[in-house]
């Protein structure tokens, strides 16, 4: 399979807005310009606003499988890159063990032994045995995927290092087996909460982006496209409202994803207004901290527009 054509900004906004996410001008703009010039991409910005969500409807609205690395500390290249399958080694190493006397039956001293031996523990470290992980997965697959790295300011630099060699050339070196490139490579897309500064080396190789949220106009339009019972006046409210959050100093500020939640729960319960009652049986969709619900409670007025 070959894959797909570059699609245009405007193909990329129609995609996105089928299926209920807003996608900016710009953002559309950086996955066409990716696509035509085989680079990837590197969307930072806060927490919420949907930095995932654009990779994954990349990878749906062009029919490709979204292979997905979480990233965190301690992540290594071992966890990210590939493992040896070592119950199917031991099952082999007691066959092996079984056959040696066959073996070396004809050999007539021990270096005639050691060279009947000689290439079958190689063996134990070819394909057969690997057990790819994310990123191997990415480069092996016969067909195109969209590969995204997520969170990668919360793996340490030296992974950042690794990464620049995926990022570059599309090939991965294992020392057993030595440099396995692509055969499709992958649509690359990275992202960062921008906790920690990444390297001036990993940004050179990628497209820049940095998502923030949405005016107030599109994200009412996400919420009216995901959660139609809603009244516009109320869709409004409920944005206002989640918007002056965002401006709080909250221990977590709620993402698109949690007011499109909220937004489906006063659905649910019946609500035609942010009524004190309505809030106290709701802002768990909302928020997902105690002190920042016990905060907005007892002052609900101050977020309400």
């Amino acid at each position: 399979m070959d894959a797909p054509a570059p699609l245009s900004p405007e193909g990329i906004e129609e995609a996105f807005a089928q299926r209920g996410f807003i996608c900016t001008g710009e953002v559309a703009t950086i996955l066409s310009l990716a696509d035509a010039l085989g680079k990837p991409v590197l969307l930072e910005g806060p927490p919420g606003v949907g930095k995932t969500e654009i990779a994954k409807l990349s990878a749906q609205i062009r029919g490709l499988e979204l292979i997905r690395l979480q990233c965190y500390e301690g992540l290594d290249e071992g966890k990210a890159l590939y493992e040896w399958s070592y119950g199917k080694q031991m099952l082999y190493v007691q066959l092996l063990r079984d056959k040696t006397a066959d073996l070396i039956a004809g050999a007539a001293d021990l270096r005639g032994a050691l060279a009947a031996l000689r290439g079958q523990a190689d063996e134990f470290f070819s394909r057969e045995f690997l057990l790819p992980r994310p990123l191997l997965a990415a480069i092996l697959s016969e067909r195109p995927a969209v590969l995204l790295i997520d969170e990668v300011d919360r793996a340490d630099e030296e992974f950042e290092a690794f990464l620049l060699e995926v990022l570059s050339e599309a090939q991965i070196t294992i020392p057993e087996l030595g440099t396995l490139r692509a055969k499709h490579p992958p649509r690359v897309l990275l992202t960062s909460n921008d906790s920690r500064e990444l390297s001036d080396a990993l940004r050179r190789r990628c497209l820049y982006l940095y998502v923030e949220f949405p005016s107030l106009e599109d994200e009412m339009r996400i919420v009216d496209s995901r959660v139609p019972g809603l009244s516009v006046a109320l869709t409004e409210r409920v944005v206002r409202f989640a918007q002056s959050l965002r401006k709080a100093d909250l221990r977590k500020a709620p993402g698109i994803a949690e007011v499109v939640d909220w937004a489906l729960a006063l659905v649910v319960v019946g609500a035609d207004g942010l009524s004190a009652t309505v809030l106290r049986r709701t802002l768990g969709a909302l928020l997902k901290n105690r002190e920042d619900i016990e905060r907005v409670l007892s002052e609900p007025s101050r977020f309400r527009a």
